[in-house]
């Protein structure tokens, strides 16, 4: 029997399990995402170090451990002089996203140990990638506005730092507690489409700048990051809380998607929704810009009342962004300050008991055809 031919097909690999993993677990009847057991709604309680720490270790740090985790980072916390040229001399214009693949893939070049593939050295490197990406994304940002790159501050979190470099000025605490909280919430979600891509890439015995490189691929597709983009750009559309119902009444008609809402998992409320919607509305009440909110919220009843759909983990997000006066190119990579964290857990998990990804497929193509030479076609 020819490969595959006569197995179960189901498009996207939609219900099939393609590995195990003791990282996150999702379950979408319940509306539940844990992290190595431990319930988002808790750990939202502690900080993105804390978080990452898990991820990589399986277990929450002492005190001191995660004092010890936060000095290594802060160790690492720079970038090359010739990745920052890098970043600097890119040409106008060019997507966020693929600036920050091409950052992943330079610093390989600088890492003494990025062909070393042991686990001591994976996890040096792991830490090496979190510490480096906020500074990426925030380097680049300054650099297309013709502004010189910050360094990160000693003493302070990734999330407080993450946004110092990016404006220049010391965050209000509301904003990091924003920032820190939605880092948390995006660090990991089971098998997605980024992860599944670092895993698979991982799988060859790649390297893991190689591994994060393919997942910062896989994320930059619209199908999904980007989705809160494109949340923030319905919302500017609209314009005026007084014109939301009408506008997404006119959408729903016409058979317009509504960007924020529905999940290919979550068949409850997305968990990590919960969190970025009180989030946004306390950023509205600390920046005093209720309009996105308020728009929000008018869009979020109609939708669950009447379409029966919750808003996603994108929804919320995007307007709180806004707020803080974050650009929408800058959405998707946010996301990978996060992601990064769960990619380099995986990569490792992954190198720890390591099989070969290659699955099967169906053949839907013509069969025994005949070859004719080039002459008599």
């Amino acid at each position: 029997m020819a490969e595959s031919e006569g197995a179960q097909q189901k498009k996207g690999l939609e219900g099939i399990v393609a590995g195990e993993t003791a990282l996150s677990v999702i379950d979408g009847q319940q509306g539940l995402l844990s992290y190595c057991g431990y319930n988002i709604h808790d750990l939202v309680k502690g900080s993105f170090e804390e978080t990452a720490y898990l991820l990589l270790n399986l277990r929450l740090p002492t005190q001191s451990e995660l004092d010890e985790f936060s000095k290594k980072i802060e160790e690492e916390s720079s970038l090359p002089q010739e990745v920052i040229k890098m970043i600097q001399t890119l040409p106008s214009g060019v997507n966020a996203m693929a600036a920050l693949r091409g950052v992943f893939s330079a610093l390989a070049y600088y890492d003494d140990e990025s062909e070393d593939n042991s686990d001591e050295a994976n996890r040096r490197k792991a830490i090496r990638l979190i510490a480096k990406t906020p500074i990426a994304v925030a380097t680049f940002h300054r650099a297309r506005n013709g502004a010189e790159p910050l360094m990160p501050k000693s003493g302070k979190s990734i999330a407080w730092n993450f946004l110092y470099m990016l404006f220049g000025e010391e965050p209000s605490d509301a904003k990091v507690e924003l920032i820190d909280t939605s880092l948390i919430l995006h660090a990991d979600h089971g098998f997605n489409a980024s992860t599944f891509a670092c895993r698979v890439i991982a799988a060859t015995l790649s390297d893991i700048y190689s591994a994060v490189t393919g997942a910062v691929g896989a994320l930059k597709g619209p199908l999904h990051g980007g989705a809160n983009e494109r949340v923030m750009n319905m919302l500017l559309e609209i314009n005026d809380v007084d014109k939301t119902e009408s506008w997404l009444r006119s959408a729903l008609e016409n058979k317009v998607k509504v960007m924020g809402f529905g999940h290919r998992v979550y068949k409850t409320e997305d968990p990590r929704a919960t969190h970025l919607r009180r989030m946004s509305e306390a950023l509205a009440e600390d920046t005093g810009e209720r309009k996105w909110y308020e728009m929000s919220q008018i869009i979020e009843n109609i939708m669950v009342n009447e379409k029966h759909i919750n808003p996603n983990v994108d929804f919320y997000s995007a307007s709180s962004y806004y707020m803080m006066g974050i650009p929408i190119d800058l959405y998707t990579p946010i996301f990978a300050v996060s992601r990064v964290s769960g990619w380099v857990a995986h990569y490792i998990e992954q190198m720890n008991d390591n099989r070969l990804i290659r699955p099967g497929s169906i053949y839907i193509g013509e069969r025994d055809l005949e070859y004719t030479s080039i002459d008599q076609r």
